[in-house]
């Protein structure tokens, strides 16, 4: 999936025995930070390597020599296929309880590591989106990194390691994981899931780099909503600044209500604004490619630095929405700002 370099450096860390007690995987949604966390626990309770190769001192791995496909979980073996079923004792995955990863799911997580594995070699804890912690969890969390466990790992995925207190980050080794190249995810869309080439490279442009939302889009009935609201935000961000406050509202109103399609909607504003400055300096390297000629256009009537504003003022915006903003006033902002010339 084009994550060869998290891959390899976690392979040189399970080769060498060198597993942090923290790892912290960033990156957007939907790139494999859950899967390779899931993954990784396989590899380091995988049944197949013999157990001397397991070090003392509960969290060192050591694989023989010109063994590489040691460092890999076969898949097949009772550890494997508990871990992959989800019914693994030491393998403890924590998400959200709606916004917030909150104190009680750290304070029963502290409770189970004050215990030992109970047949894990090494105990796997994941906390996905850790940037939903509260302060209090992220406290509590805190007490457990500076004090970690026996024969345990902590493995937390979040979007920016600055949505976390540094605190946290500065416990572990962080691995950033990249968008997934808009060529493999054409690829994937055209000859896996049988799309057609054109509805590919609208549906890859939107998700971002991100291949968990290209699949989500792709049902046909999902595909064609997809491409209609494209074109529909496009169109209107074309006609903001002509446009009278009440229309500018109910513009913003109409996004806020729609809050399934909320996130990618912004991306893909930021992907049109990002292809006009593009367009400025090197046309062949814009996204949207099959609006060539409507972003050449626009691109003109805006400077480079009235466009990065507006850049800038989405991206805020989407900050404060996954700080649980008010949302309604939020777009509102927003849409006043891109209406700015």
């Amino acid at each position: 999936m084009g994550q060869q370099k998290p891959i390899k450096l976690l392979t040189t860390l399970l080769r060498h025995g060198t597993i942090p007690h923290a790892l912290l995987f960033s990156g957007i949604d939907g790139i494999g930070k859950q899967l390779t966390a899931m993954a990784f626990a396989m590899a380091c309770n995988c049944l197949n390597p013999e157990p001397e190769h397991l070090c003392e001192g509960g969290h060192s791995f050591h694989t023989a020599q010109n063994r590489h496909a040691e460092t890999n979980p076969c898949g097949n073996c009772r550890s494997c296929r508990k871990i992959q079923s989800g019914n693994h004792p030491d393998i403890i995955i924590i998400e959200p309880s709606g916004l917030f990863i909150r104190i009680r799911q750290i304070r029963a997580l502290c409770r189970t590591l004050a215990m030992k594995p109970l047949e894990a070699r090494l105990r796997v804890v994941i906390i996905l989106d850790s940037q939903a912690m509260n302060p209090a969890a992220g406290n509590a969390l805190l007490k457990v990194l500076e004090e970690p466990p026996d024969r345990t790992i902590l493995i937390l995925t979040a979007r920016h390691p600055s949505d976390l207190f540094p605190t946290i980050v500065s416990r572990c080794q962080h691995i950033r994981f990249n968008p997934i190249t808009r060529k493999n995810i054409m690829t994937i869309l055209i000859e896996k899931e049988g799309v057609h080439p054109d509805d590919a490279a609208i549906i890859t442009t939107m998700a971002s780099g991100s291949l968990s939302k290209a699949l989500f889009m792709i049902g046909s009935q999902k595909r064609t909503n997809w491409i209609r609201q494209r074109k529909w935000l496009i169109d209107e961000i074309d006609s903001l600044t002509s446009r009278p406050i009440g229309s500018l509202l109910a513009f913003a109103a109409r996004l806020s209500k729609n809050k399934e399609m909320l996130p990618e909607s912004l991306e893909v504003i930021t992907s049109y604004f990002r292809d006009l400055v593009v367009c400025k300096y090197c046309p062949d390297k814009i996204i949207n490619r099959d609006l060539q000629s409507k972003i050449q256009k626009a691109s003109q009537k805006m400077t480079t630095a009235a466009l990065l504003s507006k850049i800038s003022s989405i991206q805020s915006a989407q900050r404060d929405i996954r700080i649980n903003a008010n949302l309604r006033l939020t777009l509102e902002v927003l849409v006043m700002r891109l209406a700015t010339v």
